[in-house]
């Protein structure tokens, strides 16, 4: 298996008067493709910070980051914009859907921007409701679904179109402990299914295990 995300020497620098706060001090690892990695650590350990540089929500202060053969360092706002559209998907600990939208239009909604007709759009969507139990949920909107069932919202939503690597970013961080294994669960068996990349942020110690 080849590296599908390197990073070299990265750091994340943050000035708080004259003192210099090290969020990322000197990172360099691989993942491979088709990877699930586990990075864990207390809160205020950087391991968001990191996984947030890793997905091109920010920048790093030095340091190369690559996915694929894109250094997404080098990348402007826009051309990150369409990088993420195109090859990651993300589930973050709020949920993020939009209220006012249903379970089948929240999930359909990413591959809008992708140009892709209506129709295929909803039938994407539909197969990945089913994917994660949720074929009776569809025409619900989040304010009618536990957050269990929101989080599955958000779940199919990343995997809409077919990312190359998905970033989660304390994905189980709102719900209780048995509700946060079957989501585990999900999410990785999903991956490994279509031989897709994750990059999990967690501070449950239990679940890298």
């Amino acid at each position: 298996m080849s590296a599908l995300i390197t990073l070299n020497d990265v750091y994340k620098v943050y000035r708080m008067g004259q003192e210099k706060i090290f969020a990322v001090n000197g990172v360099s690892f691989e993942i491979e493709e088709g990877e699930i990695c586990c990075m864990k650590g207390p809160s205020g350990s950087g391991k968001s910070t990191l996984l947030h540089l890793m997905a091109g929500l920010d920048k790093p202060s030095k340091g190369t980051i690559t996915i694929g053969k894109t250094r997404i360092d080098t990348l402007n706002e826009n051309q990150l914009a369409l990088f993420r559209q195109r090859y990651v998907g993300f589930i973050f600990q709020s949920y993020y859907l939009i209220p006012t939208l249903t379970a089948l239009e929240n999930v359909a909604m990413p591959l809008t921007f992708c140009g892709i007709p209506k129709s295929k759009r909803i039938k994407k969507a539909i197969e990945l409701l089913e994917a994660v139990g949720l074929k009776d949920r569809m025409k619900h909107k989040p304010s009618e679904m536990s957050g269990g069932q929101q989080q599955r919202v958000s779940i199919a939503r990343a995997f809409a179109n077919n990312p190359k690597v998905i970033f989660a970013d304390e994905p189980t961080g709102n719900l209780d402990t048995a509700t946060t294994f079957e989501m585990m669960t999900l999410m990785t068996e999903m991956a490994k299914a279509w031989n897709q990349t994750m990059v999990i942020v967690t501070h449950y110690n239990e679940i890298s295990g």
